[in-house]
This record gives structure tokens, C-alpha cells and sequence, in this order.
């Protein structure tokens, strides 16, 4: 299953894709752990720690953003993961977290 989402903050746009996998998450084709500044980084993978470590493990997401700083490329890649991680798993308990 692939599920396709978005997120926005002032002129970012961020487009996920949610995939099962191996747990690896990319940012405009780069993995995440490379993302600079740390607090940006921080804040793109906020989502994962509201959900259980095994559905982490269990999808890969890849995001393409653009516009914006940033801080605003990064919420609008936290918003576009989150959003893609409750449609994928059609969790109504997540969906509320």
C-alpha cells in the first residue's frame, strides 16, 4: 500500500509518500539524519515518536519539499509525515495523538 499526502507552512510544500519498508525516511532524496540545522531535524520526525517503534521500522517515507526557510520546510515535512503515517495505518487513536 502507498498513500500520497501533503503539509503546507507559509510557502513550503512538502509531498510524502508512505510505503512499507525498512524504516528509512528521506528528505528531497537525502536520508534524514544528514538535515541540518539539528532542530529541524527534530521537529521533521516528531511523528514518529507519538507512534509504536514497529510501524517506524515497518514504512519508508520520502518527501520532496521546496519554498519557504527552513523552519518552514520543516514543519511542512512534520505535517505531510504525519498526516501519511494515519492514512497509511487508518488509525483513528492516531489520527487523535
Amino acid at each position: 500500500m502507498v498513500t500520497n499526502t501533503s503539509g503546507k507552512k507559509k510557502t513550503a510544500v512538502a509531498r510524502a509518500t508512505v510505503r512499507e519498508g525498512a524504516g528509512r525516511v528521506r528528505v528531497n532524496a537525502q536520508p534524514v539524519e544528514l538535515t541540518e540545522p539539528e532542530l529541524a531535524r527534530l521537529k521533521m520526525l516528531e511523528p514518529f515518536r507519538v507512534v509504536e517503534n514497529d510501524l517506524r521500522e515497518g514504512v519508508d517515507v520520502d518527501v520532496s519539499v521546496e519554498g519557504g526557510g527552513f523552519s518552514g520546510q520543516a514543519d511542512a515535512v512534520r505535517t505531510a509525515i504525519a498526516r501519511g503515517l494515519v492514512e497509511f495505518t487508518n488509525d483513528a487513536e492516531l489520527r487523535d495523538a
